[in-house]
């Protein structure tokens, strides 16, 4: 009988080897799906580009007697607030936030002013969300610029606000749909108080402040703007509301007086048109007409405007793809002024773009100083203030960088106000537009404790300490009023150095600054009359200061400092802002709108950004911004 061979018995791997394999499976795994993510990411750009060279060949190019179409969406700013590889992303995918570069708004206009391709501008100023007065300024400059060359302006919209309405006005001629409306109701500053609502919660707000009319933070301590606040505000608010009122009234030929009164008889003079606000606009002269959409491209059509792409509408541009055929204009090819841009709120540290950090816009100044062909610096601010010591981080810049003999400017644009302020004073010169809000020389603290809110819910605190201060900011206990005082004297030096560097660069005595500091707000204009400021005028008269200063004469280029990309940035951006785009977008194709998400898979977290828990906070700001 044969003895059959003995049975080879498996060896099992042990835990280890066995979880190494695993391990390094799930590895590959990962690499694989890494690779086709980026791989499928590059085919779709690729592809798109193909798809838009085709596209681009039948609409890129900007024929003779064209019209600028310009529709500006969302808020004016002086920088985007998120950067530009998440914008060009945002681009491809339709979902771009609703934000309008100042300077790419104004740059267009004025290069179509000397463009022989571009007859005219027609301007739909319906989703312009409310910007500040300074900027519209600005752009209705621009406006009459072009106006000034011998092209005529045309402004359409279905209806208009107060704030669109003032950049209308710069038109030759203003039309509104029958169906919509022009609603002027004047300015107002209302804030929310929260003084019941801690109370109630049991927290107790401890405020540190000088300066009479310092109001940022009285919702935290009052239910009711005190009457300083209502004061201060009335001041500057008045003028600035006498302002917009002069400047409509002269724009139209129309009375002041008259138009003032139109506005403040609104609910009595809507009876006569039965409550139809285009009518009573027309009838107050403030508008030329109304007009449906089709009928405006018949009268530019009977004015010799060509008719559009397969005989609908009119033979137009619009900005995107107006900009995309215009040639860079942020270069330093030589001696020149370099643009640094302050916008929004002072934070310590690095911020992102759209927001001031202590850190990374001083660094902004300092390596637009070390660069060699940087003759000249403008610093363009519009920005409340923040925190006091980031404030004084970029203050000590624009000092140096005045020492290393580079003039510097400031250009005040919407808000240049408490900390915007701090960071302009040591400038050669300060700009501004009548209209900007400016001053709030001021600075305040704030802490806060939770005893009362935890004895809410039966909890105490209780132990020892080393010394009578030993945990005085622990938040669980009462502020020691010792302490509270310690706070206070911190709070009067941060005035005391606020007004002496005021005064030192304004030339003049601590007493006369401090009678206009006490973090009272003021116009342009009100600045100009007390000395805070040395000029009004926008950014391009700032620009045009700074290279006199420089003496580069007439000759020279302008830069913006900003912080650098990388390679696959640049050429996603460069992708993004190609006149392809537009085609592309015009054919419907577009990325998927998950695409743009992907680089805010990881939040910041933002509601504690300008706080620290357990200590006092000290700012420089100003809720100065009117509605």
């Amino acid at each position: 009988m044969t003895t059959p061979p003995p049975l080879r018995q498996s060896r099992q791997p042990n835990g280890f080897w066995a979880f190494l394999r695993v391990f390094g499976r799930g590895i590959n795994v990962v690499r694989l799906v890494l690779i086709n993510l980026v791989f499928f990411g590059f085919l779709c750009l690729f592809l798109l580009l193909i798809i838009g060279v085709g596209a681009a060949k039948y609409g890129s190019d900007i024929q003779d007697n064209s019209v600028l179409v310009l529709k500006p969406e969302g808020r004016l700013v002086e920088q985007y607030s998120i950067n530009p590889m998440q914008r060009a992303l945002s681009k491809l995918s339709g979902n771009e936030p609703k934000e309008m570069q100042l300077r790419d708004l104004i740059g267009a206009i004025d290069a179509a002013a000397k463009d022989s391709r571009i007859t005219r501008i027609v301007l739909d100023p319906g989703e312009l969300q409310s910007s500040g007065f300074a900027a519209l300024t600005e752009v209705g400059a621009a406006l009459d610029r072009f106006r000034a060359a011998g092209k005529p302006v045309v402004v359409w919209a279905a209806s208009l606000d107060q704030y669109q309405y003032l950049l209308a006005a710069h038109a030759d001629r203003i039309l509104l749909d029958p169906q919509g409306g022009l609603l002027i109701s004047g300015l107002a500053n209302y804030r929310l108080f929260y003084k019941g609502l801690l109370d109630k919660l049991g927290v107790n707000v401890y405020l540190f402040r000088v300066g009479q009319f310092k109001s940022a933070a009285e919702p935290f301590i009052l239910d009711h703007a005190s009457p300083e606040s209502k004061e201060a505000d009335s001041y500057w608010m008045g003028d600035l509301w006498d302002g917009y009122i002069a400047t409509i009234a002269k724009l139209r030929k129309l009375d002041p007086t008259e138009v003032r009164a139109d506005i403040n008889d609104l609910p009595d003079r809507i009876s006569s048109t039965q409550g139809d606000l285009a009518k009573l606009a027309l009838d107050e002269h403030l508008i030329d007409g109304l007009a449906t959409r089709e009928e405006l491209i018949e009268m530019l059509r009977s004015q010799g405007v060509p008719v559009g792409k397969e005989g609908h509408g009119f033979r137009g541009v619009n900005l995107d793809r107006y900009m995309a055929n215009m040639p860079s204009r942020n270069k330093l090819t030589g001696s020149g002024v370099t643009i640094v841009v302050a916008e929004g709120e002072i934070s310590a540290g690095e911020q992102s773009a759209g927001s001031i950090g202590g850190e990374s816009t001083a660094a902004l100044i300092r390596n637009a100083r070390q660069d060699k062909r940087t003759k000249a610096l403008v610093l363009r601010v519009n920005s409340p203030g923040g925190e006091v010591y980031a404030a004084e981080e970029i203050r000590r810049e624009v000092e140096q960088t005045r020492k290393a003999g580079i003039p510097v400017v400031v250009s005040m644009g919407d808000v240049a106000a408490s900390g915007g302020y701090w960071i302009s004073m040591n400038a050669d010169k300060i700009y501004a537009e009548p209209n900007t809000i400016t001053g709030s020389i001021g600075i305040f603290g704030m802490y806060y404790t939770i005893p009362n809110t935890l004895a809410k819910f039966g909890i105490s605190s209780d132990g020892v300490g080393t010394t009578p201060l030993a945990g005085a900011f622990d938040i669980s206990r009462p502020l020691d009023p010792k302490m509270g005082s310690v706070i206070q004297s911190v709070i009067n030096k941060g005035y005391h150095d606020f007004v002496v560097g005021v005064a030192q660069a304004r030339g003049k005595d601590y007493s006369a600054i401090d009678a206009i500091a006490q973090g009272r707000v003021w116009t342009g204009a009100q600045a100009m009359q007390r000395g805070l400021i040395d000029q009004l005028g926008g950014l391009g008269t700032a620009i045009d200061e700074a290279a006199d200063l420089a003496h580069l004469g007439k000759d020279y280029s302008v830069h913006y400092q900003e912080q650098p990309m990388g390679t696959f940035e640049r050429f996603v951006t460069s992708f993004g802002q190609n006149a392809v785009v537009s085609s592309l977008q015009s054919h419907g194709l577009r990325l998927p709108a998950w695409f743009a998400q992907w680089p805010m898979l990881v939040p910041e977290l933002q509601m504690l950004r300008m706080s620290q828990a357990g200590q006092p906070n000290v700012y420089s700001y100003c809720f100065c911004s009117p509605h």
